[in-house]
């Protein structure tokens, strides 16, 4: 323990980088997305090479081994392991140069695949692997892995698409590797001496005593990733080390960066969608499409479309008839040429008797659409209520493509045998690998034997016909073990000679392809699988529990995503594993079933991982695996304070309802105290509110005070309840002022209940759950009346009213009331759309920027008042992708929140606000988006849809 301590002090006096030993981080990295655990030593997260270099050399001291990650989405393991790990995306990301002319860029470790292609954009280039992981995963995870994607028939793999690399070994020697090198530059290279001529002379040594068994032996396949990449050593590949070293998954070198080779973008492309009675018809028809040239030949079967239903993705009305599909993307030097060759494909398909249905889309949306469906196949395959988990590990197998539809038979017959079934298949057809989640029972030794046994059997299915264990996600824990079925033992022995020259000490990412851990060892569940049985408000009977809900993560990391969306905002605004979607529920599956957490639900650790998190719902959404981590933050922090003493600023905030109804009676004297010098600031500090956040003002008349005193219209009109949350009656009344005379134009009558009621978000937000529930119990027994005789609830504050469909269901599971009051409850858009179709909006003439609430996107949708606001007219209409505003109810007033608020607005939001006309309409329906508006633009004025909808013109 003092050599770990010190090792870990010394490490951060001596790298700028963060250092990271705390048990938090090391539960966040303590797996990948595969079915393997390896807790990390700690966490290094380098700045820079001097920081490489300096964290490799206090490893070297302390003997630790090392592991580089990036994204940490593998499927096999090798992403995890009880090493130091360095982590290069938050910091070492940076595309350092591109030279269009030559076709190449040079790119840290830690960049993000997508973010490169940006950067290649204006020069009308790509980097051409693309795995569905492209928004998150780095290059250098990339090179590790050798990672392929849709569009390797076209463009090969990641070791296609590399031209140098500089890299470390373990012992501190660097080397930079230019690609082919023939026998002056080897003689050279082996004459300079030390230890970098010492490694060219024993690898030149290693090919050619194993020349001959590679060329006869290695699988000649496209998809061959399982490994080492000794074939690019031969004299005809060039000597190539740099390629050599790719797929090496972590165990040969760390990549200090590396120069990539950029190609062309086709101009057009067009896409065949084709369908077949089932997926073995289907994966027959790969080589007489492969004669085609398709740029990508993708299929799946009819699961994938039906999860894609249930998520209710918009590409499946493109599909055409049948129970499995290929996507055939053709591309064009124009529109016109890319449709003829795509209609050429579809011809030859519809001849053939198997064929039962194709469709050719050229509409960039519809393509989009239907690509979303392919790519979401291993998340959303991974667990589907109602029916068992499934897990990776059998899932990436690659065969000659002439061998896929034999392949997928056999595969089906080994699991058949065991009682196993795929969730569903899909994958790069063209390339013959095929992916498959398999519902393996992973928490049982008899369960756990069977897995083994498939996985054995599969292994000897692969080799029998000249195939590859991995076609693209790599050997790792997974399938390391199974390489001797597939490698002849003279080049199982060169695998670890060659190891051994760069690595005479396996220190780098051990256990993987060379001495490898069996493949039923590390498992994350295991025989012993035991979660702790935690008493929930929420209902999370369909998951197994809260440790199940959390095992819905699945690890693939698309909260990592900083692009678009909503998922995640406080990683966008850190780039920390701990403030993802990912680390959270990587934390609380420690807390929930190991020890590596001390306090378990209650631990530290957790409490600090969901600090950050906004509640924001984008996870429920855009999540493959609808995690709902608002749900879990609510009921950690219910737990935690039945232990902990709640702080001032918790109950304040969580009973905001109750202050604002004291501060109703009197609220000139409830502002004046608010925002008198003296009292504002000792009010800051009393509830950890930041000194430059400003209190909202109550209003002088609440809006129940204006409703009550009016003159009500006739009673023939239709009704409709308008929900009148805590926000519009006693803060901006004129929002639900504008709401009743909207409704009314549209020819209904407003009823507002006698009392006023509260959703309870405020408490839930708290994790204050048995209030909130009491709140809600209010809020049926109030409501059902109404709900009874078919009239609808409409609500103006979408976290208000979408607490209904959400969160009611769930914590009243048994009472119908809740569902019934779920299911006709409607934002104001959608309550217009469906009932007022002809609603005629008022004339803009204006720039008209949108900004979503999260909980809208998450759980409506922006559709409806998207389409309202675009038959307005003369309405310049911009939907900002701007996901969360940061201002998440309370918690952007926090003092130690406030700086990640403005961060999470300065990312789209503020800049495209400050950006727009001075006259331009600010569209913003939350309470809390408009608060964090008009605090960072304070010139502008946000509205709500209903004052929108309200405008007098002319």
């Amino acid at each position: 323990m003092a050599s770990l301590d010190s090792l870990k002090l010394e490490l951060a006096r001596q790298v700028e980088g963060e250092v990271r030993f705390d048990v938090g981080t090391r539960a966040a990295y303590a797996t990948d997305a595969s079915n393997y655990r390896q807790v990390p030593v700690g966490v290094v997260l380098p700045r820079h090479e001097g920081d490489v270099i300096a964290a490799l050399s206090l490893a070297r001291e302390a003997s630790m081994p090392i592991l580089a990650r990036g994204g940490g989405t593998s499927l096999a393991g090798q992403a995890c392991n009880a090493a130091i790990v360095l982590d290069f995306s938050r910091y070492m990301n940076r595309v350092l140069a591109i030279d269009p002319d030559a076709r190449t860029a040079v790119v840290e470790p830690g960049v993000v695949q997508s973010h490169l292609n940006n950067a290649l954009a204006p020069h009308g280039l790509f980097f051409a692997p693309d795995p569905s992981t492209k928004d998150r995963c780095t290059i250098g995870g990339m090179i590790g892995n050798n990672s392929c994607g849709a569009h390797s028939a076209a463009y090969g793999k990641t070791v296609d698409n590399v031209e140098a690399m500089e890299c470390i070994l373990y012992d501190g020697t660097k080397l930079s590797l230019q690609g082919s090198m023939d026998d002056a530059r080897l003689d050279a290279a082996i004459a300079r001496g030390g230890r970098e001529g010492e490694l060219y002379s024993r690898i030149r040594d290693l090919r050619d005593r194993t020349a001959d068994s590679v060329r006869e032996h290695f699988p000649k396949l496209p998809r061959r990733v399982s490994g080492y990449n000794l074939d690019e050593l031969m004299p005809e590949r060039g000597f190539n080390l740099a390629r050599a070293i790719v797929g090496s998954e972590g165990t040969l070198a760390t990549v200090l960066r590396a120069t990539i080779r950029g190609v062309p973008r086709p101009h057009e492309v067009g896409l065949a969608v084709l369908g077949f009675d089932d997926v073995f018809i289907a994966a027959d028809q790969t080589p007489w499409l492969l004669a085609h040239r398709p740029e990508a030949l993708e299929g799946f079967d009819q699961n994938l479309p039906e999860f894609a239903r249930i998520k209710n993705m918009p590409g499946v009305r493109f599909l055409p008839a049948g129970r499995a599909f290929l996507l055939v993307e053709m591309g064009g030097a124009s529109r016109d040429e890319a449709r003829e060759r795509a209609e050429r494909v579809i011809a030859q398909a519809r001849a053939l008797r198997e064929c039962t249905g194709a469709a050719y889309l050229d509409d960039a949306q519809e393509q989009a659409a239907v690509w979303q469906i392919r790519e979401s196949g291993l998340g959303s395959s991974a667990f589907i209520p109602g029916r068992p988990r499934t897990w990776p590990g059998a899932e990436d197998s690659a065969v000659p493509p002439a061998n896929l539809g034999a392949f997928l038979r056999g595969f089906d017959h080994i699991l058949s045998t065991r009682n196993l079934k795929v969730a569903t298949y899909y994958g790069h057809f063209g390339e013959g690998c095929v992916h498959a989640r398999v519902n393996f029972d992973l928490m049982s030794a008899s369960g756990i034997a069977t897995f083994r046994s498939a996985m054995v059997e599969l292994g000897e299915l692969v080799a029998s016909l000249g195939g590859s264990l991995s076609g693209e996600h790599g050997d790792g824990l997974a399938r390391s073990e199974l390489l001797p079925m597939m490698f002849r033992p003279d080049l199982i022995d060169a695998f670890r000679d060659f190891k051994r020259i760069f690595d005479p000490d396996s220190k780098m990412n051990p256990g993987v392809i060379v001495d490898p851990h069996p493949l039923d060892s590390h498992l994350k569940l295991g025989a012993n699988y035991r979660p702790r049985e935690i008493a929930t408000h929420f209902n999370f009977g369909a998951e197994g529990g809260l440790a199940g809900a959390a095992l819905k993560c699945v690890g693939i990391g698309k909260c990592r995503k900083t692009e678009a969306g909503t998922m995640c905002p406080s990683y966008m605004a850190t780039r920390e594993e701990i403030h993802s979607t990912r680390g959270r529920a990587r934390i609380l599956f420690e807390a929930l079933t190991t020890d590596l957490l001390p306090d378990g639900f209650a631990d530290a650790a957790l409490k600090d991982a969901l600090d950050l998190c906004l509640s924001c719902k984008g996870c429920k959404a855009e999540c493959p695996s609808s995690v709902d981590m608002a749900a879990y933050r609510a009921e950690f922090f219910a737990n935690y304070y039945r232990v902990h003493r709640r702080p001032l600023s918790s109950a304040f905030f969580g009973r905001l309802n109750n202050v604002a109804r004291l501060a109703s009676y009197a609220p000139s004297i409830a502002n004046a105290i608010s925002h008198a010098r003296i009292f504002e600031g000792l009010t800051k500090k009393a509830l950890g509110i930041h000194p430059d956040r400003k209190f909202p003002e109550f209003a002088r008349r609440t809006f129940r005070s204006w409703f009550e005193r009016r003159m009500a219209p006739t009673a023939s009109m239709r009704e409709v309840v308008l929900f009148v949350d805590t926000f519009n009656n006693f803060f901006e009344p004129q929002v639900a002022i504008a709401a009743v005379e909207v409704l009314e134009r549209a020819g209904f009558r407003v009823i507002v209940p006698r009392h006023h009621l509260c959703c309870g978000r405020p408490l839930y937000d708290q994790g204050m759950l048995k209030q909130a529930r009491s709140r809600l119990r209010d809020v049926m027994e109030a409501l059902d009346p109404f709900v009874a005789v078919g009239i609808p609830i409409v609500g103006l504050e979408p976290s208000c009213i979408l607490t209904f469909r959400d969160e009611l269901p769930s914590l009243f599971p048994d009472d119908a009331r809740a569902s019934t009051l779920a299911s006709n409850s409607f934002l104001l858009d959608e309550f217009i759309a469906r009932e007022a179709p002809d609603f005629a909006p008022p004339e803009l003439r204006r720039r008209t920027l949108v900004q979503g609430h999260c909980h809208q996107k998450a759980l409506a949708g922006m559709g409806a008042e998207i389409a309202l606001l675009s038959r307005a007219a003369g309405a310049e209409l911009e939907v900002l992708d701007a996901g969360c505003c940061g201002m998440a109810g309370a918690f952007g007033y926090d003092r130690d929140h406030f700086e990640i608020s403005k961060q999470i607005g300065a990312r789209v939001l503020i800049p495209a606000i400050d950006h727009a006309p001075p006259d331009a309409i600010i569209v913003a329906d939350g309470f809390s988006c408009r608060s964090q508006i008009r605090h960072f633009c304070p010139s502008r004025t946000p509205m709500h849809l209903a004052e929108v909808l309200n405008l007098r013109v002319g």
